[in-house]
């Protein structure tokens, strides 16, 4: 798996210099960047995650360091009062990928490295084609909730929002304990970038979440080549969960693989 962080370096004290009527101003410029790094990097059939808002993963299986580098150049022609890095990290399991892109950035942190697009020299393989001897796909696990309708017609939108909190933290507790990452997407759907794993493992994995929160998690995974492919073919096996439900079929974990 290959895993791009995406960090603004320096964020915290470029901040304080807007002076202290900045948040408004911060939040859309946040939001911006998070728009610009998506459209750049899908663009190339990868996928964006805000992580925290100075920092973003994207999955980049078979993008080059050429291709990192025309996204770094069109995004510092937008915000030329920022710079920010990206740390590439190549591993057999998403969370081993992070901590290249983390051994990357901290080579270049120690003045190792002078590029702003990093690549760990314990990396397994360094080159202008970097993605091209990874494994040849990607799972992604599209977790939703099946009775939010319930919840949202009993409790109040914040009460609402600390349930979708502790999901979130159970979820990703849960997945890191098999080396995957875990992001939460909107409403009340997560995207896991998984390890391999079969459909029995997430319905144990999924079901240990939701025991005591009064819920019900639904899973699609799948499979692709790239990360647009792979979050395409999860949605479609959510979907899938979906229209089963309502010909009274249930079927909490779907599988769909566009190899």
């Amino acid at each position: 798996m290959q895993l791009t962080v995406i960090r603004i370096e320096g964020y915290g004290p470029w901040t304080i210099t807007l002076g202290s009527d900045r948040e408004a101003k911060l939040q859309m410029l946040q939001a911006g960047f998070y728009c610009d790094l998506q459209r750049l990097f899908s663009a190339k059939d990868s996928l964006v995650f805000p992580n925290r808002f100075d920092e973003y993963f994207a999955i980049t299986n078979g993008l080059s360091v050429r291709d990192h580098a025309e996204i770094e150049y069109e995004l510092s022609q937008i915000y030329g009062n920022l710079t920010f890095s990206m740390a590439i990290g190549i591993g057999m399991t998403p969370f081993q990928a992070n901590v290249e892109a983390f051994n990357a950035r901290k080579e270049w942190k120690l003045g190792l490295h002078n590029d702003r697009i990093l690549v760990s020299d314990t990396a397994p393989l360094i080159s202008s084609n970097l993605a091209s001897n990874i494994g040849d796909h990607i799972i992604l696990l599209h977790i939703d909730m099946s009775n939010s309708s319930n919840i949202c017609s009993r409790l109040s939108p914040y009460e609402i929002t600390c349930i979708i909190s502790r999901v979130y933290c159970r979820l990703a507790e849960e997945f890191l304990k098999k080396e995957s990452l875990t992001f939460f997407l909107g409403g009340d759907n997560f995207m896991v970038v998984s390890s391999d794993t079969t459909k029995q493992e997430v319905q144990s994995t999924i079901n240990e979440v939701s025991n005591g929160l009064n819920i019900t998690l639904n899973c699609g995974i799948g499979i692709g080549k790239t990360g647009r492919k792979a979050a395409s073919a999860a949605t479609k096996a959510l979907d899938t969960i979906r229209d089963l439900r309502h010909d009274g079929k249930h079927m909490p974990v779907y599988e769909v693989s566009c190899l």
